[in-house]
């Protein structure tokens, strides 16, 4: 009798384990979801402005300073050794250069062409870079979702004929290939630092990194004061969805796996290229939102193989 009680309240304790693992995941993944809309809002923002390091900086410095003194008084009780140091140092030199280098592509690039590449790559350069210098190995249906991605950005790039005699049209995809890259280092990095500080604190310190690679460009009170006026009617939603936007994303990180969580986030390169094509009225939407489509696919593919 016993012996039954027993075994009934395993089974109980086991279905109620799995059932908030359950629950844990799916709403990681609703907070995910909505992280990559909410950024590819307020990325199409960044591409309509008309000074884009300018905007960029006024939409991050409201959140920054509010969120300061959280920062600060985490740090202040919280014991750091030099390496956790060293790797939040290291998360805002990569969001200073991610920034500066995002400004410059939205000012040569259409959103619905740099921003799949943009959010992209990170989930493809990474277990190609693993194969190929860790020695790492990849499942097969993880090689089938590469190959989507690298279908859907052939086909974001179009003729290969015209589009490496023009480079004018290579220079966008370059730079979205860099921004990439910086995507990918910095999210290893936070989610280490993750163990250390935070969702909230770590936040403030990715948007110090960022303001402080657009500060060059702010410092210029004629096109700080023409920002405001041309964006006034967006910056404060735009002030909100920045930040906000990796809030999402750091939340989820800290309960799900970063393998799990930052692949489904790239969900937001159909919105984006969605954006680009029905609001800001870009030209080849329809072949570039089938690209976009491929691109997902491909990540998710990888995301489930790697599982």
């Amino acid at each position: 009798m016993y012996s039954v009680d027993f075994n009934c309240i395993c089974v109980v304790f086991i279905v109620s384990t799995v059932r908030e693992e359950v629950i844990v995941i799916v709403i990681s993944l609703i907070l995910v979801l909505c992280s990559g809309l909410t950024h590819s809002i307020w990325n199409m923002f960044a591409k309509q402005s008309t000074d884009k390091s300018v905007f960029l900086w006024v939409i991050y410095a409201p959140s920054t300073i509010i969120l300061l003194p959280f920062l600060i008084t985490e740090l202040n009780s919280t014991s750091l050794s030099a390496q956790e140091w060293l790797l939040l140092i290291a998360s805002m030199i990569m969001q200073s250069i991610y920034a500066a280098l995002l400004s410059h592509t939205y000012n040569v690039g259409d959103l619905s062409q740099v921003y799949p590449i943009m959010r992209g790559a990170p989930t493809l350069l990474t277990p190609i870079l693993g194969v190929l210098l860790l020695g790492e190995t990849m499942p097969l249906l993880g090689w089938f979702g590469i190959v989507f991605m690298l279908a859907g950005f052939f086909v974001m790039l179009g003729p290969i004929k015209q589009t490496i005699s023009n480079k004018a049209a290579i220079k966008p995809i370059f730079l979205a290939l860099t921004v990439g890259l910086c995507i990918t280092t910095y999210t290893i990095i936070d989610k280490a630092n993750l163990s250390s500080i935070t969702p909230l604190a770590l936040l403030v310190i990715t948007n110090i990194g960022f303001l402080l690679g657009l500060t060059p460009a702010a410092l210029n009170r004629k096109r700080l004061k023409q920002a405001l006026i041309d964006n006034k009617k967006i910056i404060w939603l735009g002030a909100i969805l920045s930040p906000g936007s990796y809030f999402l994303f750091l939340l989820a990180a800290q309960h799900t796996a970063v393998s799990m969580v930052a692949p489904m986030r790239e969900v937001g390169i159909v919105f984006g290229t969605l954006l680009g094509f029905f609001v800001l009225k870009e030209s080849q939407g329809l072949r570039r939102i089938a690209a976009s489509i491929a691109v997902v696919i491909g990540i998710i593919v990888i995301a489930g193989a790697s599982v």
